[in-house]
């Protein structure tokens, strides 16, 4: 399996070199610390999977390099290997076309197995990843849908309902209509609350 890095930390890049040069079927053919370098890296060396990070300092975002990847011609699978697990992180990786979700945290086998999943096409979780996504599915009346996530980062960012109803193409009554429901949904009353709520159940992370 011919990897690709993507990671603006050189000394996580290099352990990740490292770690997987010990296994015969895995390659590293390429690595980059930013999202623009990385997507010409990707493009000339054409690798099976790409270890994504979610944070990658100046330009594009994992997130959205995870996008650009996934609309090339012949796309790599993307897993996401980062330290963040919020639901407003996993659900952006999973609309960008991830095919799975792994923490830094997580023992080497469990890395190893998941870049074999995934270059296999399968989805590939981190246990507690997938124990919120579990939580998600089982209480769904009480879980917040991308767009609710949305307006609560949003929020974090110090953002007023009209700048949110500007950054989101709806209208500030729409916005007022989710505020209420993200109180009800966090049992909170006010914006503050709410952030505060967010933050600690790991839906969001500030800004």
């Amino acid at each position: 399996m011919r990897l690709f890095l993507v990671d603006d930390h050189p000394v996580v890049r290099a352990g990740l070199v490292a770690l997987l040069g010990g296994e015969t079927d895995m390659e590293v053919v390429g690595e980059a610390a930013g999202g623009e370098e990385a997507l010409r890296g990707i493009a000339a060396r054409e690798p099976d999977v790409v270890l994504m990070d979610l944070q990658l300092g100046d330009g594009i975002d994992g997130v959205e390099t995870t996008r650009r990847v996934r609309a090339l011609p012949s796309p790599p699978q993307v897993l996401v290997l980062t330290t963040y697990e919020t639901d407003a992180d996993l659900m952006r990786a999973v609309d960008a076309g991830a095919t799975g979700y792994l923490l830094k945290a997580c023992p080497p086998e469990e890395l190893f197995q998941g870049i074999r999943a995934a270059a296999r096409g399968e989805t590939v979780l981190s246990a507690r990843v997938a124990t919120r996504m579990m939580r998600r599915m089982r209480e769904p009346g009480t879980a917040l849908s991308a767009r609710e996530v949305e307006i609560l980062e949003l929020l974090a960012s110090g953002a007023g309902n009209r700048e949110i109803a500007r950054r989101l193409f709806i209208t500030e009554a729409t916005v007022k209509t989710h505020l209420v429901h993200i109180y009800g949904k966090l049992g909170v009353e006010t914006r503050t609350a709410a952030v505060t709520a967010a933050v600690e159940r790991r839906l969001i992370r500030l800004p």
